[in-house]
This record gives structure tokens, C-alpha cells and sequence, in this order.
């Protein structure tokens, strides 16, 4: 993971996610490249074609926002002496600032395709939120694995790590995505909540093909409580003290777990310790 993507806006919530790729980008000596992370001029206000002065306002709302958010960035790296990237990719830790990014949430998913990982802020409290736009693009359209930085930023990442396995596709992609960091874990332990699972091979099945890989992890499975699948995962991480989740995005529709509700859904809302996901 020498390359990870931090789309950058201005908020509380973004420390956590500087503070989460940071942590990231020391295990493997990365490069962290931020961009400024603003809403396109067509979401932001319905023009009134007879005034050029909305369109004003509009851009200079904008290039504050570009403003503020490189300033962050800047401020950040500089303050935990991150040196910026030379014109020549360097084996170290550093950093680099994109500055002709364009505005929109869709730009996440098409630029992140180039990057190891993208780590974003954890989604806000309303579903449709632009930061839940903004982890949906990346998702489904990067085609890269997304670390999800928790409210309060981590003191530690990766070195406790539970796989919430269903034995879906999207999970066999992100354990595939996961596995610089699964290399790097003093424990790992495979967590199957019986009744939240789709065929497929068991969490004993995954900790052997992990072994064959060099990776030891403890597979355990939980019966089915009142509690969701959701909380059962997230209270077993905390139980555990593991400071990280690697988990499949969306095995069951977007639109389902809009309406009926789900565990991705649950851990996007709810997770105190970083996540990584992948589709």
C-alpha cells in the first residue's frame, strides 16, 4: 500500500481520517496524496440564468473550500513532518497535494482507481449525505479498497485485526485487498455470525488458505442473538480490542439496506475503530 488517496474538506471528521492514513501510510513508507473534496457547481445551487451574480458567489464559495482544505492538508503533514514528494517517487513516507482536481463526489471513484487504498471520514448521520456519496463513488467505482477513519482519531491500526466473514464475493475481494496489513497483524481472528452469511466456504476455510499464506488467524462463530449482525460484529472488535475491521461492502443491496437496514449499514454508522471495505 505506497499509494493512498485522502480527499480533503473542511471538518471536524477530517482529522480522524489524516490521522488514520497517516498511520497507514508509516506501516508501508507511502505517499499521501490529498486533493480538495467540494460538491460540483450543479449541486451546489439552481442558477438563475438571468443573474451572473449566483454564479459568483457559487465560485468564490468554492475556491474557499479548495482553500481551506489544502491549508488543512498542508498544516497537517506539516505539523507530524511529512516531508512533500519531489518530482522523483521516493521508498518513503511523504506527501504530495493534487491541485487541479475538479469539483465532484464522482471524482473520488475514477482518480482512486490509481491508488492502493483511499481513506475517507466516516459518513455522517443522514444517509444520502454527500460524504455517504462520496464513499459510495469510491466503492463501487474505484475498484480499491476504502479504509473508513472513525470519529475519534486511532491510536493504532491494524496490529488487532477482526474479519467480519460472510463468505460472500465481496468479501473474498476484500480479504485479497486486506492482505499487506493481514501480513503485518500480531492477531487476526475471522468472525462468521451464523444467519448473516451467503453460500460460500466457512470461516475455517479462510483461516487455512491464510495459513497456506503464511497468516495465522483464529476462526470463531457466534450464534445468532437478538442483536444484528452489525452489533454483534462491532461488539466482538471492541471485546477484543481490535483496531481494525475488514469487511465486505454491500452483499446485499444498496437499496435493501436503505430500506430494511444491514450490517454494512450498521458498521457505517456505528463503527468507533477504523474500517476497511471493498466491493
Amino acid at each position: 500500500m505506497k499509494t493512498i488517496l485522502v480527499p480533503t474538506e473542511p471538518g471536524a471528521a477530517m482529522t480522524s481520517a489524516l490521522d488514520t492514513a497517516l498511520l497507514l501510510a508509516k506501516k508501508f513508507d507511502s505517499c499521501i496524496e490529498g486533493f480538495p473534496l467540494r460538491p460540483a457547481v450543479a449541486d451546489l445551487v439552481a442558477m438563475d440564468p438571468d443573474s451572473g451574480l449566483t454564479m459568483v458567489a457559487v465560485k468564490e464559495n468554492d475556491a474557499e473550500m479548495v482553500r481551506q482544505a489544502e491549508d488543512m492538508f498542508r498544516a497537517f503533514m506539516t505539523g507530524h513532518q511529512v516531508p512533500e514528494r519531489g518530482g522523483v517517487a521516493q521508498a518513503s513516507l511523504s506527501c504530495t497535494w493534487l491541485t487541479d482536481a475538479p469539483s465532484g463526489h464522482d471524482f473520488v471513484g475514477s482518480y482512486g482507481r490509481v491508488f492502493d487504498a483511499i481513506v475517507l471520514a466516516r459518513p455522517g448521520d443522514e444517509w444520502q449525505s454527500p460524504s455517504m456519496i462520496t464513499l459510495e463513488s469510491a466503492l463501487f467505482e474505484s475498484g480499491r479498497p476504502v479504509l473508513i477513519a472513525p470519529p475519534t482519531s486511532p491510536h493504532s491500526l491494524a496490529t488487532n485485526i477482526l474479519v467480519a466473514w460472510n463468505c460472500s464475493t465481496e468479501q473474498a475481494r476484500t480479504m485479497a485487498d486486506a492482505m499487506p496489513l493481514l501480513r503485518l497483524a500480531q492477531r487476526i481472528t475471522i468472525l462468521t455470525v451464523e444467519g448473516a452469511t451467503v453460500a460460500g466456504p466457512s470461516g475455517e476455510q479462510m483461516a487455512r488458505s491464510l495459513k497456506m499464506n503464511g497468516v495465522a488467524a483464529e476462526p470463531i462463530t457466534l450464534k445468532p442473538s437478538k442483536r444484528g449482525a452489525g452489533e454483534t460484529i462491532l461488539a466482538k472488535a471492541d471485546e477484543l480490542g481490535c483496531d481494525l475491521i475488514v469487511k465486505g461492502a454491500y452483499t446485499q443491496s444498496r437499496l435493501r439496506q436503505m430500506i430494511f437496514g444491514g450490517t454494512t449499514r450498521h458498521i457505517l454508522a456505528n463503527a468507533k475503530l477504523p474500517v476497511l471495505m471493498a466491493h
